[in-house]
């Protein structure tokens, strides 16, 4: 670092995000895209804000806002658009975080929580999961601190049920709960159907995974009025123009395609399913997963040198370090061809140890 950063960020350890290595042709298994393209509507709505670059974007993203409000049922001031859920996720511990009002989430989850709250100097504390990586309800309930929770949770793919979430948000009254559902897509549970039941409930989604925008960073919350409002307040002191237009209207296009995006992500459920099948009559242990991935592992081949043999065989997974998962891999799931191609090379480094 130079002599000139703030010595406020010294310790700050930032995010890491998936590699995107330029050296060949991956199946790219690591990052949790879809394997789908946009649709025709997307694809036609940005060719024709493109056009228009020289004008800024309209900060209210109005049609995107209204098209959001009625999928979802609620209402437009019940929704703030941002540039990617990272984006609402930031201004949610701006908003409603502090050295009075600290935050709370799993030992096990997203990696930019602990980014967000050190970034902002908020006091965080990491809840163990259950050594069998669930959420343990109980250690959320009543516990008078902000909370984010991943569901289904990453990079473990474990959901939490409605019921589940709902009493931890009506235990904790006098703090924000945040729901962080960017796999919720892919078969589990949202809670948007309850922003208007608890008012101290934020839902955060994303446009990356299931509706194939990742490239355009889209994500949005829902809540109430008042916590978007809080919310609003800090988007506009920092950047009132945060969704460009061409993404606004490719979202609004993925929006009224809703159902090419729910369709792709039944077979991505399907593929999911497969390959849990394939993997464990290979022996290995996968987690119950409800999002676009599955985390494995082998007893006879740690993480790291199976991720090392994939990426060798064209193949990306993401391995993590931290001690508790380090034998695990997160495999995203794609086409149905790319998971046999997985499966197949899978197969072949197991064979290989054996020689």
């Amino acid at each position: 670092m130079s002599r000139f950063f703030s010595s406020k960020y010294s310790s700050l350890e930032a995010y890491t995000p998936g590699e995107q290595p330029k050296d060949m042709k991956y199946i790219k298994l690591n990052t949790n895209e879809s394997p789908f393209p946009p649709s025709k509507k997307v694809l036609d709505a940005v060719a024709e804000q493109a056009s228009l670059l020289q004008l800024y974007s309209d900060p209210e993203c109005t049609p995107l806002v209204a098209k959001c409000a009625e999928l979802y049922g609620v209402k437009k001031t019940q929704v703030l658009m941002t540039n990617g859920s990272d984006e609402i996720l930031n201004f949610a511990f701006m908003a409603f975080c502090d050295s009075q009002n600290p935050i709370v989430f799993p030992d096990i989850t997203y990696g930019f929580y602990p980014v967000f709250a050190e970034l902002n100097g908020i006091p965080y504390e990491q809840i163990p999961l259950n050594d069998d990586f669930t959420i343990n309800v109980q250690d959320y309930v009543g516990i008078n601190k902000n909370i984010v929770i991943a569901n289904p949770n990453a990079p473990t793919g474990i959901a939490l049920s409605l019921d589940e979430i709902e009493r931890i948000v009506s235990s904790n009254p006098n703090n924000v709960v945040i729901i962080d559902e960017a796999y919720v897509d892919f078969g589990a549970q949202s809670a948007v159907c309850l922003v208007d039941k608890y008012d101290n409930l934020i839902v955060t989604q994303t446009f990356s995974k299931s509706r194939s925008l990742a490239g355009a960073r889209l994500g949005f919350g829902i809540a109430s009025e008042a916590l978007i409002c809080d919310m609003n307040t800090i988007k506009y002191s920092t950047n009132p123009y945060n969704v460009n237009r061409m993404t606004m209207m490719a979202g609004y296009g993925a929006l009224c395609d809703n159902d090419y995006y729910m369709n792709n992500c039944k077979t991505i459920a399907q593929n999911r399913s497969y390959t849990e099948g394939a993997l464990i009559d290979l022996g290995f242990e996968v987690l119950p997963s409800r999002a676009n991935f599955v985390f494995a592992k082998s007893s006879l081949i740690s993480g790291e040198e199976l991720y090392r043999k994939l990426k060798s065989r064209g193949i990306l997974v993401r391995h993590f370090t931290k001690e508790r998962i380090k034998d695990y891999n997160r495999i995203t799931i794609g086409t149905i061809e790319q998971m046999k191609a997985l499966v197949s090379a899978t197969e072949e480094i197991l064979k290989e140890l054996k020689k």
